[in-house]
């Protein structure tokens, strides 16, 4: 049997050998490193390329987008927020509602503001109707009601206006209700308004062009199925009939 025993160079020697591979084996990892660290960056680089031409291609619709929102808003904006407008749309989203514009005649027979469906922008759904000049309450319920009458007041520029002489005209309107409950008419809601008043502030207005003012009125009721409602209005000569000036409705609450 053969002996071996190691000595100082062998020892040295593997030392070394060993020490070589250490070194190629972290050499060999440090490149893999660098490699996983530059294939990282180069995802990154395309990723943030393609997010920068995706964000790119999609602006102008976004653009577009804003654009119409912008142009909607205006639109919106400019609409007309006076009582018939506003009145009209809430009514045209309950679910019993009619809306009524007024007309007058100075040549007709009748000696009384005219109500009518079914043009301009009156409607009625839910069972409302318009029978002789009347709207005829389709269920008992909480309900708002609601008429304008808009007057032009020609006044007289004469020397009784200059001396301050000039009495005022009074304008009127007033809703009529009548149920069988009741038995009799009663009114709803009335209101009355002055014209022509001889007033500094007044002067430009009355000096051949005219007096303008409007009557509204509006408030909730407790209504009887088979109600009818409707209204009574003096200076009728004076009207203002003109689309949304002078209008009546009635929506269920």
């Amino acid at each position: 049997m053969v002996a071996y025993a190691a000595t100082p160079g062998d020892v040295e020697m593997a030392l070394e050998e060993r020490t070589v591979v250490l070194v190629e084996k972290k050499s060999s990892t440090e490149r893999i490193w660098k490699l996983s660290v530059a294939f990282l960056i180069l995802a990154l680089c395309i990723g943030g390329t393609l997010l920068f031409a995706w964000y790119w291609s999609g602006r102008p619709e976004i653009t577009m987008q804003s654009g119409k929102n912008e142009a909607q808003t205006k639109t919106d904006t400019s609409e007309k927020t006076d009582h018939h407008d506003s009145l009209r749309r809430i009514g045209s989203k309950a679910k019993a509602a009619i809306h009524l514009e007024g007309s007058y005649d100075e040549d007709g027979e009748s000696n009384q503001l005219e109500w009518r469906n079914g043009q301009g922008q009156a409607f009625a759904q839910g069972g409302f109707k318009l029978e002789n000049n009347k709207i005829v309450i389709p269920q008992s319920g909480l309900f708002f009601v609601y008429s304008q009458a808009s007057f032009r007041v020609s006044c007289s520029d004469g020397d009784e206006e200059r001396m301050g002489g000039v009495g005022p005209t009074p304008l009127s309107h007033r809703i009529w209700r009548y149920s069988d409950s009741i038995g009799s008419k009663v009114s709803l809601m009335s209101a009355v308004r002055s014209a022509c008043q001889s007033t500094t502030q007044e002067d430009e207005y009355s000096s051949g062009q005219g007096w303008y003012n409007a009557v509204y009125l509006g408030a909730v009721f407790q209504l009887n199925k088979g109600d009818r409602l409707w209204t009574e209005t003096n200076q009728l000569s004076e009207l203002e009939t003109d689309e949304g000036k002078t209008f009546f409705g009635v929506f269920a609450l």
